[in-house]
């Protein structure tokens, strides 16, 4: 289908951009790659008046160190992740993960900040940016805002994003030597999104849990941290049983909706055996 009308804006900073969104109210949506927007549209789901494209605004792309902290700009593509050595260095779950996320293509053009932002549950980067203890940063007319990722993540589609408010970066804690991490995705196809998935990021100290976060995809209405799953791990060793009974307190957070990729059961089933994969792959890693 073609979508209604609309006006086009493409401003050159942040600042503009804000004031745009100030004047234009609800009548507008920001664009940044467009994968999830623009099919909406084209299916008369989503009918802004305006468009906003961030794409001319060079302060919202790249990644950089402050200090123990990558700072990565919310408009920086799939591939610029994949092609970090920052983040290869300091933080490999994300650009492992983002190999996972839908083809080469979408990746070319699919920003960090705009599969965050959306609020959508299959999307992949709000698990990680839980399993990471990511810092979203948000900027509006009344300033800066730094949110949690934790207490962004309302619902389906819904954030704590204000309506005046652009997503401008994240801030993710460099991962300490000896961490482990993984993110397992079970999928039908490539490209498509999670049937379930799981991302864990994992301390040990001795064989013994020491620091562990766990955060589920496309297993409710937003990303999931599965805290339960992290109590029944932090302070025991990582053994089967160890990693069954946190999959099992995974499972018991996780409401899916059925639909074409399986239905309740299946899919908080596959939620588990995620977790369990997840688990034994950051183990791995830890040294």
């Amino acid at each position: 289908m073609i979508p209604p009308a609309f006006d086009y804006h493409a401003p050159k900073s942040v600042g503009e951009a804000i004031a745009l969104l100030g004047s234009l109210g609800s009548d507008a949506k920001l664009l940044a790659g467009g994968h999830s927007l623009l099919p909406m549209m084209k299916l008369r789901f989503a009918q802004p008046a305006h468009l906003i494209d961030l794409n001319r605004i060079d302060e919202l792309r790249g990644i950089c160190e402050e200090g123990e902290t990558i700072c990565i700009g919310a408009m920086t593509v799939e591939n610029d992740l994949i092609a970090s050595s920052l983040l290869q260095e300091k933080c490999g779950l994300l650009p492992a993960a983002a190999k996972q996320i839908a083809d080469p293509q979408v990746r070319n053009r699919g920003t960090i900040g705009g599969d965050i932002a959306h609020g959508d549950p299959a999307n992949d980067h709000p698990a990680l940016a839980l399993a990471l203890d990511a810092t979203l940063v948000v900027r509006g007319p009344a300033g800066e805002r730094r949110i949690k990722a934790e207490d962004f993540f309302l619902g389906t589609y819904m954030t704590a994003l204000a309506e005046d408010e652009i997503l401008v970066g994240l801030r993710v804690p460099a991962l300490a030597h000896g961490t482990g991490w993984a993110y397992e995705k079970l999928k039908r196809k490539t490209g498509d999104w999670a049937t379930a998935g799981a991302a864990v990021v994992l301390r040990l100290d001795g064989g013994v849990v020491s620091h562990i976060r766990i955060g589920l995809t496309n297993l409710a209405a937003t990303a999931l941290r599965a805290a339960g799953a992290e109590d029944v791990l932090r302070g025991h060793p990582l053994t089967e049983a160890t990693i069954q009974a946190a999959a099992d307190a995974a499972m018991a957070v996780c409401d899916p909706s059925d639909d074409l990729r399986g239905d309740r059961e299946y899919k908080t089933a596959m939620a588990g055996q995620m977790v369990k994969r997840a688990l034994h792959a950051a183990a791995a890693r830890c040294h």
